[in-house]
């Protein structure tokens, strides 16, 4: 990202809707019910993760938490760092049932669109008698609290209708998408033993059907603790599958009412999973009370999120964001879901579906953002009358990008960059309804977060770069790693580098304004002579020329203290890597940034090696080209296209 303070913000919030912001409304309420009154965000913020206790019990309250029995404590810290921390406890609550609280005839519980099909919408009637069928089909096939529920599925209402019944019922789920290797799902489902499966016979992407019964039978001869598994007719109305049920038969499932079963706070309701790149991926377990608070407070207080409103963000059930997007039901939203490729029939598509679907909030990754500015895509002629706010998330989202949505999709829309993980399954840093949108910054750090930049000698900072740092618990950080004995793996990846504080892993600057930039991994920081580089800077200036379409830098150590740094580009279609495009780019980093950006080589890539959320491998890159063995290197299931290492592994043996 663009080092540098633009005079003027994109966006400023009107007095209006400063006012009637679900965030003012908090205020209010603390002032009511508490006698506290804040001048503006940043002592909100200071108060928040000052007075930790008081913060998140405020949420509750103020969000309405309903509690099967009450809490006796809200917050009891057992270790230096933030492991066996527990919230609420002696609190019972059921995260579905706070979901199923906004039901109503007047609106649709889900709107949702696959490519080739129609909108078509999933009333609160249908969802809840779905839902509660399933539920009623789980408990009879021996599925209990903490038992684990796993789906193979694409974005669809199936989908959300598993999980919310095998919440409700207090079991545990997890679902990777069907786009996922073989290998990939045995690796995260094997490690927490399903008693249920639940799978589709396949899906369409890019406009191709892809079929995945190989696959499933596969899978399920390789979960020896299945019961039961179901399939879902997703390609083909007659699939079928030997010794499994019929969702269309499930959802059939007689019961007498939808009923939730409370489990304590940090009961599990989820586990997602680390992205493998690099190893086995790692099982991460999220409390049921953690997201629901978390959640509530992320897009109830921090998006805005209101009953009726319609939220959308383009995700598949591999990505936490997912989650985060079923979560918006906790607000009282229409969830808006979409199966299929954001280019087919054309860049368009979503744009489309926000404009037919009338999204109030509509998100999606920073690359989408950045292939629609660099496919030109024309968005006159729509309106976007209900769009409120435009979400951006999955890697920094460079200046460039910021006013380009500014520019074409809506002038007085607000921009909410978003960052945090999988690791919370929400956000650190993002959205604030009363504070301005700076090009390239995300607006603020979250209520109770209590986030810092740290420099290597483990000291805060300001204006500088630094390792960013979560130095107080929070209550949807993971209650463990599934099978981690002692929590080695857990502590070993948040609390070893500085003691008793969370490092995130990501390189970031918080400036005078106390907006938050984000440069990218650390693990994946360019050494220029001793200087730190963000490779987003990299990838602003480089991918921000016409005549590229994308790009991969990582930087090498050498012998004697020295470093490599070669750029791999992707020419845009009907151009090649020539000398004067290598000096093009030369000069565009050092004009923008400094000679140090430059890098010692550029080469002429087929296409960036990237995860199936979206995510640049660079780091992978790097161990390969390091000379690490490419199946240690990268687990190539978890890779939206595998195939794109190959270029590395035969560059080692011809270049390094």
């Amino acid at each position: 990202m663009l080092d540098r303070a633009p005079v003027k913000p994109l966006w400023t919030p009107s007095r209006s809707f400063m006012e009637q912001s679900n965030l003012k409304k908090f205020q209010n309420w603390l002032f009511v019910k508490k006698g506290l009154y804040f001048k503006n965000y940043h002592d909100l913020w200071d108060w928040s993760v000052t007075d930790t206790d008081d913060f998140w019990e405020s949420v509750w309250q103020f969000c309405e938490v309903k509690s099967h029995s009450m809490y006796f404590e809200v917050l009891i810290r057992q270790n230096r760092d933030f492991i066996g921390t527990q919230w609420f406890r002696g609190a019972t609550v059921n995260y579905a049932e706070h979901i199923f609280r906004h039901k109503s005839p007047a609106r649709p519980a889900i709107l949702f669109r696959s490519e080739g099909d129609p909108l078509r919408e999933l009333s609160w009637r249908e969802l809840e008698k779905q839902v509660g069928a399933v539920a009623a089909y789980l408990r009879h096939s021996g599925v209990g609290a903490g038992d684990r529920v796993v789906g193979v599925l694409p974005n669809g209402p199936q989908a959300v209708v598993a999980f919310l019944a095998t919440n409700s019922i207090g079991a545990v789920w997890s679902s990777c998408s069907p786009d996922f290797g073989t290998s990939g799902i045995l690796e995260r489902f094997q490690q927490i033993e399903p008693k249920v499966l639940i799978v589709a016979d396949g899906y369409t992407y890019n406009g191709k059907p892809f079929d995945k019964l190989p696959a499933m039978r596969q899978l399920i001869g390789q979960l020896p603790t299945l019961k039961r598994t179901v399939l879902v007719p997703y390609l083909h109305s007659d699939a079928q599958l030997p010794k499994t049920d019929n969702w269309k038969d499930v959802v059939k499932t007689p019961f007498s009412s939808l009923e939730f079963t409370p489990v304590p706070f940090d009961h599990p309701l989820w586990v997602v999973y680390s992205s493998g790149t690099t190893g086995k991926p790692k099982a991460i377990t999220h409390s049921v009370g953690g997201c629901l608070l978390e959640h509530l407070k992320a897009l109830t207080i921090h998006q805005n999120v209101k009953p009726g409103d319609r939220y959308f963000w383009y995700s598949t059930t591999g990505w936490m964001m997912w989650n985060f997007s079923v979560a918006s039901m906790l607000a009282g939203a229409t969830l808006v879901l979409y199966e299929g490729a954001v280019q087919y029939p054309n860049m368009n598509v979503l744009w489309d579906l926000a404009e037919k679907a009338k999204i109030t909030h509509f998100g999606g990754g920073a690359a989408f953002y950045l292939a629609c500015m660099k496919a030109e895509v024309s968005l006159q002629g729509y309106k976007f009358n209900q769009l409120q706010s435009v979400g951006s998330t999955g890697s920094p989202l460079p200046p460039e990008a910021f006013e380009w949505i500014y520019k074409h999709v809506k002038k007085d829309v607000w921009l909410i960059s978003l960052s945090g993980g999988t690791d919370i399954c929400s956000a650190f840093v993002g959205g604030c309804p009363s504070l301005p949108v700076y090009s390239g910054e995300i607006q603020c750090r979250l209520l109770g977060c209590k986030l810092e930049a740290y420099d290597e000698a483990g000291h805060s900072v300001r204006n500088e770069l630094g390792e960013m740092v979560i130095t107080q618990p929070m209550p949807s950080m993971p209650v463990y790693f599934w099978n981690d004995k002692e929590n080695r793996s857990y502590r070993a990846s948040y609390f070893e580098h500085y003691t008793g504080v969370w490092r995130h892993g990501d390189w970031i600057k918080i400036n005078e304004r106390e907006s938050v930039i984000i440069y990218g991994r650390s693990d994946a920081t360019l050494n220029r002579d001793g200087v730190r580089i963000g490779t987003g800077e990299i990838y602003s200036a480089v991918e921000s020329i016409e005549e590229v379409s994308d790009s991969l830098v990582v930087c090498l150590e050498q012998s004697g203290g020295k470093y490599f740094m070669p750029l791999f580009v992707v020419p845009a279609q009907g151009h090649e890597l020539t000398d004067d495009l290598k000096k093009k780019i030369n000069t565009q980093l050092r004009t923008q940034y400094s000679p140090r950006h430059v890098p010692d080589a550029i080469y002429e890539l087929p296409e960036v090696p990237y995860t199936i959320s979206g995510k640049k491998m660079e780091a992978p890159v790097k161990k390969i080209l390091m000379g690490i063995d490419p199946a240690k290197a990268a687990s190539r299931d978890t890779m939206r296209n595998p195939k794109a290492l190959d270029f590395f592994v035969q560059f080692t043996q011809v270049k390094v």
